[in-house]
């Protein structure tokens, strides 16, 4: 684990010297626990590090999960695994300098990721984001990919959804943030899927003197329907419910 965090960390490091190019940024530490888990064995604790940033030229964003099975052991990757996304997304308004605005879209963007971590799991995305401007919304990003795995079969179109809104309570607020990873059909063994993973979480660190936002505590629901592209079946489950406890850290 401690050369998974060394990692994340290296990779975020090179924003701190890129003078006028990162405009903001924001890293956060989670800890989430939960059980009834599919494929993977039942009970998980993650860590999760997380790092968003915007641009100069777009946005970016990254995360790295390293996921306890609780002393079991996964068929593939033993008692612990690890996950992580990169997500850069290039923006046509920034580039060119122009206000690209109409209707409700605010910005159109090249969106791309690279998926990485332990096990058959590395793939490539690239395809088409839009920022747009919704009621109530702190922001809600909508990224249309094609899917390019390496060496295996999932060629597929997947459509991700990302949002986050805050609601004010007292002297304090509820998050209500997450996304949707939506493989919309199938391709040989890869089964289209559904995940569903939005947090509800409460500024707890407000009452400790905290600046806000900083410290939250909730849940995270996991919904994941052919969990990793694999078809449930009475055999062998793959649809996933799952609710964890989530404590996160904003620095």
């Amino acid at each position: 684990m401690k050369r998974l965090m060394l990692a994340a960390a290296a990779m975020v490091a090179p924003l701190a010297q890129a003078a006028g190019l990162v405009q903001w940024q924001d890293n956060s530490l989670s800890y989430l626990y939960g059980k009834d888990f599919e494929v993977n064995p039942p009970i998980q604790q993650t860590i999760t590090f997380e790092h968003v940033s915007g641009w100069s030229v777009g946005d970016l964003f990254i995360f790295t999960d390293y996921t306890m099975y609780n002393g079991e052991k996964d068929f593939f990757n033993g008692e612990s695994a690890y996950y992580g996304e990169f997500s850069p997304r290039f923006s046509f308004g920034k580039i060119l300098d122009k206000d690209l605005s109409f209707g409700i879209v605010k910005d159109v963007l090249v969106a791309t990721t690279y998926e990485f971590g332990e096990g058959d799991v590395e793939s490539y995305l690239i395809g088409a984001g839009a920022d747009l401007a919704l009621p109530g919304f702190d922001f809600f990003q909508l990224n249309v990919y094609q899917r390019l795995p390496d060496g295996r079969d999932g060629d597929t179109v997947q459509i991700t959804p990302v949002w986050k809104m805050t609601f004010p309570v007292g002297e304090s607020a509820i998050v209500f943030d997450g996304f949707i990873d939506w493989v919309v059909n199938s391709d040989g063994d890869y089964e289209k899927n559904f995940h569903f993973n939005p947090q509800i979480k409460y500024d707890a660190g407000v009452h400790f003197g905290l600046r806000e936002r900083s410290l939250l505590m909730g849940v995270e629901y996991d919904y994941w329907s052919n969990k990793y592209g694999i078809k449930d079946s009475s055999a062998f489950k793959t649809d996933q419910s799952v609710v964890n406890l989530l404590v996160k850290y904003h620095f």
